[in-house]
């Protein structure tokens, strides 16, 4: 039998659909967030997803839904703010959630649990706390930092990941299968996508796909939904049309410059390397990173969706600035699926 999962502060079910494609089995998910629920119920709809507040979710309510005690309770609960530096406060949102989550997996008591966040590199020093405060219920806990495209995602993000099991002893994580030499890069990633300026969109394919990241994007998709450009001024896709692939602002003429921005702000992503993150931003020709490295334009939401690994057949629900939030706060499926795939793996514990 596939073993189970229980997803919490589930979003759009990037961390679900990479689990279930590496062989696990939802049972559940859960998020307060409406648009992400019915993201995540459009695109798996063989599970319950409840739209809830996880501080009014109960533990027999989860059990209820789910069907039964899961093998694994995952999730993404803020962690920052559950460290020793200064003094703690126990008000704080991201203590509160992540102490909602640890009451969860008190309750329920799973024989596994993951946790997993972006990395903060300002605030590391929550890790031994929390590590303690489950292995106080039973759990030897792994603290772990992934690197998105070593596991064959285009995007340079790292995240961290907490591992607990109740028998299986310590996790030793899932293992690169990409190096410096074998990213997948943004062109890898979206160049089959079809070419739009400012303003436009397209739902029909209008190239072959050429690399085999592309190819398994499109799982036969006779579609591409989320594929339409902000409108940009005039002036705006002049300034950047001065920039070259994987170069920045300081390339814009002087009278062309915009009056506002970082030093990050409007460059452009290099085609021949992974993106350094998807943020919500990703339409935003201001934003970091986020122009298409050969177009004059900011990223569309599928375009993003590719760069975090989410196949061209999962189809993101409302808005466009929601769709955003939702493909940028996702964890990526690919990694997630790496992230499966080793803990099915007995070769991965010892």
């Amino acid at each position: 039998m596939p073993e189970t999962f229980v997803d919490l502060f589930s979003g759009a079910g990037g961390l679900s659909w990479g689990l279930k494609e590496a062989g696990m089995r939802p049972l559940l998910a859960s998020d307060h967030w409406s648009d992400a629920v019915a993201t995540h119920r459009h695109n798996m709809p063989s599970h319950p997803v409840l739209l809830r507040d996880i501080r009014e979710l109960k533990v027999n309510e989860l059990l209820e839904a789910a069907g039964g005690t899961p093998d694994w309770i995952v999730g993404g609960p803020p962690c920052q703010g559950y460290s020793t530096v200064g003094k703690r406060n126990r008000d704080d949102p991201r203590n509160v959630l992540f102490l909602e989550f640890r009451r969860l997996v008190e309750g329920v008591q799973p024989s596994g649990f993951v946790i997993e966040n972006v990395l903060g590199l300002k605030d590391m020093s929550f890790e031994k706390e929390v590590a303690a405060s489950f292995s106080d219920l039973g759990y030897e806990v792994t603290f772990k930092v992934v690197t998105a495209a070593e596991h064959g995602v285009p995007q340079l993000r790292r995240r961290v990941i907490f591992v607990g099991h109740k028998n299986r002893g310590r996790f030793l994580g899932p293992t690169p299968t990409r190096t410096s030499e074998t990213f997948v890069t943004v062109d890898d990633a979206i160049g089959d996508l079809p070419h739009l300026r400012a303003g436009e969109q397209s739902d029909r394919y209008d190239l072959a796909p050429y690399t085999d990241y592309q190819r398994s994007m499109r799982q036969e998709s006779p579609s591409i939904q989320g594929h339409s450009v902000s409108r940009h001024p005039d002036h705006l896709v002049e300034a950047i049309s001065h920039i070259p692939d994987g170069g920045n602002r300081r390339s814009i003429p002087e009278q062309l410059q915009p009056r506002s921005g970082f030093h990050n702000s409007y460059s452009r992503l290099a085609s021949w390397l992974p993106a350094v993150a998807v943020t919500q931003n990703l339409g935003k020709p201001s934003g970091s990173r986020c122009i298409h490295p050969k177009q004059n334009r900011g990223l569309t939401t599928r375009e993003g969706a590719r760069l975090q690994s989410f196949p061209d057949s999962f189809h993101f629900i409302g808005g466009v600035t929601s769709q955003r939030l939702q493909v940028a706060n996702a964890v990526p499926p690919a990694l997630a699926a790496a992230l499966g795939s080793a803990l099915l793996d007995p070769g991965t514990w010892m």
